[in-house]
């Protein structure tokens, strides 16, 4: 019997850099075959402080890491054990939370690290959102879009749940989830970014002021 294992993740970083700066918590949702298995939130004890406007955005403090973070070996590891071969994983934007998976992974399996990422599936639900509705796309305007009950957004553990919420309506919605695995969309004004994985198709996609696209026009058939 073929098991499903999708992973809804989320990450909160000391900023925007994938190569300067660090996640201090990571949060994932494992589902499998539909029911949730595993929910895993952890600080991330970084060593440094954070900057006041990272305070401010994720609510997330100093003494919450130095008291409950965890090592970020400890986390490497975590991840490296639930990216098995064949698990989905699902983020909003996942570029971004893709890139500091990867170089958290490279930093402490500088060997295993790439073969761990492209061992799995990624799906951005910003990409199927752009081909569901107009502009704007952020989780809180998928959350409003399909009259989900809000959560304390900006912290991980909570996004990952509003995620896993999003993706199921969106699959009721259109059930063609499938075809955006390994597609990530990018606004063409600015491109794709200086980092490309090379498992992952990436794909123009111009904003849209129509609603839902019809099926001819979605991403992963341009």
């Amino acid at each position: 019997m073929f098991i499903i294992k999708v992973i809804y993740f989320d990450t909160e970083t000391t900023g925007l850099d994938c190569r300067d700066c660090k996640i201090i918590e990571l949060a994932m949702l494992t589902v499998v075959d539909g029911k949730v298995i595993d929910d895993y939130d952890e600080f991330v004890n970084v060593g440094e402080a954070l900057s006041p406007k990272v305070i401010e955005l994720t609510g997330i403090t100093n003494d919450m890491l130095r008291n409950e973070g965890i090592s970020e070996e400890t986390v490497a590891y975590d991840l490296k054990k639930r990216l098995t071969k064949d698990t989905i994983m699902v983020a909003h934007n996942c570029q971004f939370d893709l890139l500091f998976v990867y170089f958290l992974l490279k930093s402490h399996f500088p060997d295993e690290a790439d073969e761990i990422v492209s061992n799995v599936c990624w799906i951005d639900t910003v990409s199927v959102l752009k081909d569901r509705k107009e502009y704007p796309h952020k989780l809180i305007d998928a959350v409003h879009h399909y009259n989900i009950e809000e959560v304390n957004f900006h912290r991980a553990i909570d996004d990952t749940k509003a995620l896993y919420e999003v993706t199921m309506a969106m699959k009721r919605e259109r059930n063609d989830l499938i075809e955006y695995v390994n597609v990530f969309g990018y606004n063409p004004k600015y491109g794709p970014g200086p980092m490309r994985f090379p498992f992952i198709e990436y794909k123009p996609q111009p904003y849209h002021n129509c609603g839902k696209l019809p099926d001819d026009k979605i991403l992963p058939r341009m």
